[in-house]
């Protein structure tokens, strides 16, 4: 088949086209990204800038606003009921086909709030003015989605206007405050210390109420602030021993873990608030002169049932006269004899006092602190701009959202937070889908962006990281490995990286273009037609969900496919179709050089003594451009893996989000080379996959133009293996040691690809598992000698199964039985035979595949470790002993030319096994280097102790 292409296709892009070997700049690349993506933020932050010119006004005696949960809800009569009314909704296919109505607004309060409530109802009144401005906003940029507004008393306004529903208990849990975007938006960056009493007189209630508390006080905390938990009695207790004198970023990880430890807490001895204030103060001292918190405000969240004194020796010690951590008192349960020393705590550094006697009393106490914490930045009058990092909203899409502060400014009132949503698949929308190499994987619970270094972990000293963290422009390279097919297999590839940032924004955008089939392609002239009729040909796909047209903008254009679109665009009959010429004109010209293969595929599949039974299922191509061929050499419902390029089979067909597997692995091997592989999302391990690139050998760049496949029997393929394997060079014919169980039981034969995974085997049981499995003697002398080499890659957004002893990540030699020890003979098979047969005869390529998931556990977030192994090319052939109680047992293992296989004989007679000897805390303590806020108002220079009437509270600015 390598010679078909090299003489019947190759050879005519020479004589027929002109062909050129293009690299893409990455500067045009970054360019792309960079106008665009700044061109579509700028307009998000313009949207939110006109929302910022409202001010309050006072509201009228009776005033009746569309409530979010009871609109369009009736009483028993059949009248609408109190805040409902009649409210048009529509379905809308731009909010997910919501149903939605774009002339208002409405308002969602809290389940623990009163929605007639008069700070209620005056806000929602004045806030009314939104709606114009949402209308406005919508009409003049059509791609806005959600915009909002969130009020520091609590409500939320939202545009459109949708119906919201209740759980099954009647509760809505959602409050805007506890938002990361209200979060970042509403105060400045800050270091705190949470010290929780746990002496003995906080038993009972009051010890719930304090873990509640404490974790409502987590909830205020948003990526940009830091924070560590201390419980105290007569001793200081760290929440988390191993963060001993330390703070770690408030990211959802960290708050959950910490969460977790609340319940441990338990009460008894007597309280020592002295010694637990001088902790706390010399933490943030010392963690503020690392440079590595948020070098901005502090605090220390006191939760206790009371003071007997007022430690101003402390305070004189550490917070005096600067006062630079503020102190807040959370006073537990209804008793007051100590609130006044707690009281003077908080105006003596500029804090706030809040008394919370029940559970039902934890939410709204705990979120006063965040109007004194943002005082500073409205008497200064900043409108901070704010961009949240990623995270999965309510309807698990990927959401970034930007944010304007909204202050009343001749008060120093926080009124609250307007925003708008950006879904980032607006953003991918805007990068062309054959330029870039993503990455979809399921996404944890509660997703939050993941940090660089945990995706291209390679990378240790961070170089890529920090460079793009500090807006640097520039180009990086190395090589990195990616776990494939459900972890259990290792791809190495190498990258250039080029990166710049987006002006305007915090944000940078970088490029990652593989070597091997990522970073340069084909480009070659045919005529229109030409393109256009070998296009619409029966076994021509093009990539699903790339762009090659934009049918999506223009109403009239949504009903046509991408070849429909292509046609209409290139004939001129649809002039006002956005399309990318380049890419077109490369898939018509791969159409072109390639439509001789629907002719040879053909012929092959009525010569019935290519194929007589049916061994070979599939034959496909597919190409650089996104353009693929299938040929099936049996029924559809014949296929042992039906899924098998098909849209269930996410990674083996291209998509927005990468190019098929098959194809990745077949470009990153050496050239000429042939992968073979038993799929691990088929579940009855019936077919293998072969696959090979197709490479232009060029003096320069010697760029991948395509890859090529089948899909056959694995009964098929093991048959060959043994007719090949029973072949010897005796004078007689006749072997003297044999793999034919039949013949000689001296010995075991396997056949193994280069992650260590069986593909033959005399024990059918044994087809698909790990070779330590089998033989662990074996694979861990393979290892010691170098033939394997155990790489360990690691996901720290992973999903585990919620029971024990799970599977899910790839074995380690440790993990698995290592029963029988392995031997070698002295004889070695050639299996040329079987690799050129089932290759070259047809098209050859295989992929090992798809990582569906596999039945329908409960699946959990988990940092996980994958132990690879990848076999070293460059060991042809090795032999080894392995020294067991009472004999020694021999192996051989030879490498099977032009091929990912390896033949593996080992001595049967000798019986012994070998067992070799067989991340929380350590990953939590390591900070990484994080672009910290332009802006930072810690608090205000001319400071006023001004009395609240909330719980008599003080405050100082």
């Amino acid at each position: 088949m390598t010679h078909f292409f090299q003489k019947n296709i190759l050879n005519n892009w020479y004589y027929h086209f002109y062909s050129s070997c293009h690299s893409v700049l990455f500067t045009h690349l970054l360019w792309i990204l960079w106008n665009n993506q700044r061109y579509y933020l700028r307009r998000k932050k313009s949207s939110i800038l006109h929302i910022g010119k409202l001010f309050p006004i006072s509201v009228p005696f009776q005033y009746e606003y569309f409530n979010a949960v009871l609109i369009n809800e009736v009483d028993e009569e059949g009248n609408n009921v109190e805040l409902g009314g009649e409210f048009i909704l529509e379905p809308n296919d731009h909010f997910n086909n919501l149903s939605v109505n774009l002339s208002h607004s409405v308002v969602q309060v809290p389940t623990n709030m009163y929605n007639k409530d008069p700070d209620i109802v005056n806000g929602v009144y004045w806030s009314e003015a939104l709606n114009k401005v949402f209308v406005d906003n919508f009409e003049t940029d059509p791609t806005l989605i959600w915009q909002y507004f969130g009020s520091a008393k609590g409500f939320f306004r939202q545009y459109p206007g949708v119906k919201w529903h209740p759980d099954e208990h009647g509760v809505i849990g959602f409050d805007c405050r506890n938002r990361k975007w209200y979060i970042q938006a509403a105060t400045s960056p800050k270091d705190v210390v949470i010290l929780v009493d746990v002496s003995g007189s906080m038993k009972g209630l009051r010890l719930t109420i304090a873990r509640q508390t404490v974790s409502s006080i987590l909830d205020t905390l948003g990526d940009d602030d830091f924070f560590n938990i201390i419980a105290y009695n007569q001793e200081i207790h760290y929440v988390e021993p191993c963060l001993n004198g330390t703070l770690v970023r408030a990211d959802r990880t960290n708050k959950d873990h910490f969460r977790e430890h609340l319940d441990k807490l338990f009460a008894k001895g007597i309280g020592l608030l002295g010694e637990a204030l001088s902790e706390a103060f010399t933490i943030l001292n010392d963690f503020n002169q690392t440079g590595r918190g948020s070098v901005c405000s502090q605090a220390i969240m006191l939760v206790t049932d009371g003071a007997t004194e007022m430690y101003d020796d402390v305070f004189e010690k550490f917070n005096w006269p600067e006062r630079k951590v503020r102190i807040f008192p959370y006073l537990i349960g209804r008793e007051s004899a100590f609130a006044d020393n707690l009281k003077w705590m908080a105006c003596a550094n500029k804090g706030y006092f809040s008394q919370i006697s029940t559970l039902a009393d934890v939410q709204e106490n705990v979120m006063r602190y965040l109007h004194v914490m943002s005082r500073p930045k409205v008497i200064d009058h900043e409108h901070d701009t704010v961009w949240t990092e990623a995270y999965v909203d309510s309807a698990v899409s990927i959401c970034s959202f930007a944010l304007w502060l909204f202050m009343q400014k001749n008060q120093g009132i926080l009124l609250g937070v307007v925003g708008t949503d950006i879904p980032l698949q607006e953003l991918m929308k805007l990068i062309p889908k054959h330029m870039y190499q993503g990455s979809q994987k399921r996404r944890k619970p509660h997703y939050s962006s993941v940090d660089l270094s945990e995706v291209e972990w390679e990378d240790k000293d961070d170089i890529l990281r920090n460079a793009m963290v500090n807006r640097r422009t520039g180009t990086f390279s190395m090589e990195t490995k990616k776990t494939v097919d459900r972890g259990r297999r290792v791809l190495k590839m190498h990258y250039d990286y080029y990166y710049t940032d987006i002006k305007g924004t915090p944000f940078s955008v970088g490029v990652a273009l593989s070597r091997g089939h990522g970073k340069y392609f084909f480009r070659g002239n045919v005529s229109v037609d030409a393109g256009l009729r070998d296009l619409e040909q029966p076994d021509v796909a093009l990539a699903d969900e790339w762009t090659y047209c934009n049918t999506e903008e223009e109403h009239e254009h949504r009903h046509l496919t991408q070849i429909q679109a292509i046609k209409l665009f290139m004939t001129g009959r649809r002039l006002n179709l956005k399309c990318d010429r380049e890419l077109i004109q490369e898939v018509l010209f791969d159409a072109v050089v390639t439509a001789p293969l629907e002719a040879y595929w053909t012929g092959l599949a009525l010569n019935k003594s290519e194929n007589s039974d049916k061994g070979v299922e599939i034959t496909f191509l597919g190409t650089r451009s996104g353009l693929s061929r299938i040929n099936l050499f049996i029924p559809t419902d014949q296929l042992s893996n039906q899924d098998f390029l098909t849209a269930e089979d996410k990674e083996g067909v291209f998509n927005a989000d990468h190019f098929p597997l098959w194809y990745k692995r077949a470009a990153e091997q050496v050239p000429g080379t042939f992968v073979y592989s038993i799929p691990f999302s088929t579940e009855n391990k019936s077919v293998v996959l072969a696959s090979t690139a197709i490479q232009l050998q060029d003096d320069r760049k010697s760029p991948i133009f395509a890859a090529v496949g089948i899909q056959m029997k694995l009964e098929y393929f093991q048959r060959k293996f043994w007719t090949a394997c029973r072949q010897c060079t005796a004078l007689d014919g006749k072997c003297s040691i044999s793999c034919d169980n039949d013949v000689s039981t001296d010995v075991n034969c396997y056949l193994i690809d280069n992650n260590g995974f069986i593909l033959v085997t005399e024990e059918q049981s044994q087809t698909g598992l790990f070779f330590g499995e089998v033989e662990g003697a074996v694979m861990n002398k393979l290892l010691q000698m170098g033939s394997f080499k155990r790489i360990t890659l690691y996901d720290y957004q992973a999903l585990c199964r919620d029971y024990s002893g799970s599977s899910d990540s790839a074995r380690t030699l440790s993990d698995v039985s290592m029963r029988s020890a392995v031997s070698v003979v002295l004889c070695i098979y050639n299996l040329n035979n079987l690799t050129y047969l089932a290759v070259e005869t047809f098209l050859e390529m295989v992929d090992a595949d798809s990582q569906r998931s596999r039945g329908k556990t409960m699946m959990v977030p988990c940092d996980t470790e994958y132990p690879a192994f990848v076999s070293e090319r460059t060991i042809k052939e090795t032999t080894g002993n392995i020294q067991c109680d009472n004999c020694v047992r021999s192996f051989v293992i030879q490498q099977i030319p032009s091929s990912n296989l390896f033949m593996v004989v080992v001595d049967n007679k000798c019986d012994c096994s070998s067992i070799p000897p067989s991340l929380k805390c350590d990953r939590l303590k390591f900070q990484k280097d994080r672009k910290k806020p332009e802006s930072c108002h810690p608090f205000h220079p001319e400071p006023t102790c001004v009395l609240l009437e909330i719980r008599a509270a003080h405050v100082i600015t």
